[in-house]
């Protein structure tokens, strides 16, 4: 059979409505994809699909053209253009359901066929050998580290590093089985592919990388392909890009699902689901009657002022609950509605992570300082390479929480040298209509906020008012299980706006991944960014290399800055993203570009956590913090498991009274999400009352000459004409124009600083220079 593909209509919860759609039925993998259009089909952008193993066909007799498909507990309903176009649907996908759905053959001799008790038993004694060795790689590891001789010492560290290397492959195994086993005896609804074209990928890249020196990055975009490596597509044949993403269950864009942060209150009940002859692992609590410790004021804000410990976590010691849950995924599976242990949780929140791009707000803010279009690229290229060290507190990989919908992070960065004693700035230097209305106009302040809960989206943006220069950017982190290794994708963008220059530089983002997640867990970054600004031609590509399984270092990144007329880079820039990197020019010199290890971060000014909003990430994690702090994770899995209660009855509240969620800060255009009241548009509402002010003024001028010029002719006219009624003078209003909101984020440039406020009385402006023609001349000449 071959692939069909075309048009059908879906119903969708989110607009209530049918909705256009381009679908296409692959029977090699048994998948109903879709897409908002052909050329997102090209582009491989999938909407959603249905899996189609084990799925009904539903037809309505009174209605020749509409048709359900009901799988994995989901129903999605369609609509054909007539009935021959539903028939000929129907049709294939009832093939393709028949040819996915029946039993595989396979050959069985008389021979022993072993038991699902027999696999875990020999499961049990792998595991038994692997903590033998691992016991035997520290004794050697411990001897070799005694050694006095340098040179002996020298010969053993090949021994030693063959010694891991051995390890790492048997901890990857013994986790391969136990995915194995579940494909074969899936629990809690979750189906292994049939399909390891996905899986396999992974480990077809890190071959190659081993071969040819490249980095090996198998996480799979579904969606924005500009930000990740993906595997080879044919270009003539859709089905190929198809069969390498079959996901477990089938999903929809448009389902109102829950996506929630590391819940053990969960893994307890999923534990209990756990075959009866077999004791749980992971013992089981109640979180209601759990008392939830909660600072007080000082405390709560002494303890996110202290830096994070860079404290030792190692997976090993809680064996049991990363068994359990290995058993739950596979390998390419979303970990979205996964439950994740709370042991593993960074004691913040992913909006403030966020924050840390701009911890270096001295190379962020001097963008603008640069006249040559050639020197500004290199130092938002610098910026953006320094700006991934700072989110890093140490070398383990934790996860921070899952920010809840409405969620927000407010701080800024003072520009003194880092160390200085901070100073309580003048109220006329206060930037009250900025992001953060305390910060000043030499200050960067930053915004963020949880502005999507299906899927995850964050938008955050920052801006140096007496520079001119702000970002503007949305990520939406979508993780994946990747055996040993868990792979989050970073889709979204971010817009540099510099107003001096009237310049946008379009930047994306890297992946993350978390590596050795039976042991210590790291973290590293992967994939391929891009730099670019359209109007002055100048891009830069920066590649996050990922360590291969066997030799080759962490960290490394390659970058490279060009014009798009030149055939190749003026400059290349090698190193690692927390380490050191190094510049060459065209021309052959060389020199330090960034060195992450002495340069210093600057420290973000947050409000005390009793001044907060309810909804301030601080605040609204504070009890969950406080609990991981003390180590006392039963009670900080209470307080996160009673913030998430709370986000899943007001989401009920909100479908049951049909109220969609409205954001505070941000509004979408499209898949973006852009800040409503960013620098560009403040600064033309301020000229625009300032235009206002000088119109009124004309007027009232006018209006006070012409009763002079009255007044001065009638007393030069005779008594008779005196008496009579002076002539009425019309005075027109003035003609004042509401302002205009941009449409897109483009801004005009914007030389100097602007008075903070425009008083609301008339101002004296000089009515005798002439306005400019553009809105640039007169930004310009209202500055100077």
């Amino acid at each position: 059979m071959a692939a069909m593909e075309g048009p059908l209509s879906k119903w969708t919860n989110v607009m209530k409505g049918w909705q256009y759609r381009w679908f296409v039925l692959d029977p090699q993998t048994g998948l109903l994809s879709y897409y908002t259009s052909k050329e997102k089909m090209m582009r491989g952008s999938r909407r959603g699909c249905v899996r189609l193993k084990g799925a009904l066909i539903g037809i309505d007799d009174e209605d020749d053209s509409t048709f359900t498909i009901t799988c994995d507990q989901k129903t999605f309903h369609f609509q054909a253009r007539d009935a021959e176009e539903r028939r000929k649907w129907v049709n294939g996908l009832e093939e393709t359901i028949v040819r996915h759905s029946q039993p595989r053959r396979c050959d069985i001799s008389d021979s022993y066929i072993p038991t699902l008790e027999d696999f875990d038993k020999k499961l049990v004694e792998a595991d038994a050998y692997l903590q033998i060795l691992i016991n035997q790689e520290s004794e050697l590891v411990s001897k070799i580290d005694k050694c006095e001789d340098e040179e002996e010492k020298a010969k053993y560290d090949g021994l030693k590093s063959s010694a891991a290397n051995l390890l790492e492959s048997i901890k990857q195994s013994i986790v391969l089985l136990q995915l194995a086993k579940n494909a074969v005896n899936p629990m809690n609804g979750v189906i292994a592919s049939e399909n390891y074209e996905e899986d396999n990928y992974a480990e077809k890249n890190t071959a190659r990388s081993k071969s040819s020196g490249a980095a090996s990055d198998p996480i799979i975009s579904s969606s924005s392909p500009q930000l990740h490596i993906s595997p080879p597509v044919s270009p003539t044949r859709v089905t190929h890009h198809l069969s390498a993403q079959v996901p477990a269950l089938s999903y929809s864009s448009s389902d109102d699902e829950d996506f929630y942060d590391a819940d053990e209150y969960l893994l307890y009940e999923e534990s209990s689901q756990w075959d009866s002859a077999r004791d749980s692992p992971v013992p089981e609590i109640d979180t209601q009657n759990i008392e939830v410790k909660s600072p007080d004021a000082v405390t709560a804000t002494k303890m996110y002022d202290e830096d994070e410990d860079d404290e030792e976590l190692d997976c090993g010691k809680h064996g049991s609950v990363i068994t359990h849950l290995l058993s739950q995924v596979r390998i390419g599976m979303d970990l979205t509605k996964v439950v994740l242990p709370t042991f593993i949780l960074e004691r913040r929140s992913l909006l403030e992570m966020f924050a840390d791009f701009f911890a270096h707000p001295d190379i962020f803010s001097s963008i603008p300082d640069l006249e040559d279009p050639k020197d500004r690229i290199v130092q938002v290229t610098k910026w953006f390479l320094s700006a991934f060290h700072a989110g890093k507190k140490g070398s383990v990989a934790k996860k921070p929480y899952n920010p809840i919908i409405g969620e927000t992070f407010q701080c800024f960065y003072d520009m003194t040298e880092p160390g200085t004693e901070y100073k309580e700035p003048k109220p006329e230097d206060i930037v009250t209509d900025g992001p953060v209305p305390w910060a000043t106009k030499n200050q960067v302040g930053f915004l963020a906020e949880q502005v999507s809960h299906h899927p995850p989206i964050s938008a955050f943006y920052a801006e140096n008012y007496n520079k001119g220069v702000s970002v503007n950017a949305y990520i939406w982190t979508k993780s994946k299980f990747l055996g040993l290794s868990i792979g989050v994708e970073m889709i979204g963008q971010a817009v540099l706006s510099d107003l001096k220059h009237d310049e946008e530089y379009l930047l994306t983002f890297p992946n993350g991944y978390g590596r050795s997640i039976l042991t210590v867990p790291w973290f590293e970054m992967g994939g391929k960014c891009s730099i670019s600004c359209a109007k002055t031609g100048f891009a830069s590509t920066v590649v996050f290399h990922t360590k291969p399984f066997y030799g080759g270092s962490r960290h490394r990144i390659t970058s490279e800055v060009s014009h798009v007329s030149d055939r190749k880079p003026f400059l290349t820039i090698t190193g690692e993203w927390n380490g050191v990197m190094t510049s060459k020019w065209a021309n052959g010199n060389s020199e330090t570009f960034i060195d992450t290890l002495t340069i210093k971060t600057h420290k973000k000014r947050v409000k005390p956590v009793d001044q907060q909003d309810e909804f301030e990430s601080r605040r609204l994690w504070k009890d969950v913090t406080y609990n991981l702090k003390m180590k006392n994770m039963d009670s900080a899995t209470a307080a996160k498991h009673k913030l998430e209660e709370r986000q899943r009855s007001e989401r009920k509240e909100r479908e049951a009274t049909g109220t969609k969620w409205i954001t505070n800060n941000f509004y979408e255009e499209g898949d973006s999400f852009i800040y409503k009241r960013p620098l560009q548009k403040r600064l033309e509402e301020k000229l625009e009352q300032i235009q206002r002010d000088r119109e009124l003024q004309l007027q009232q001028q006018q209006q006070e000459e012409t009763q002079a010029a009255t007044t001065a002719a009638a007393t030069t006219q005779q008594p008779q004409i005196r008496s009579q009624t002076p002539p009425q003078v019309q005075i027109l209003p003035p003609q004042i124009h509401p302002p205009t909101q941009p449409n897109v984020p483009s801004q005009p440039t914007i030389a100097a600083e602007i008075p903070q406020s425009v008083p609301a009385t008339v101002t004296a402006v000089d009515t005798t220079t002439p306005i400019p023609d553009s809105a640039q001349d007169q930004i310009n000449d209202l500055l100077g």
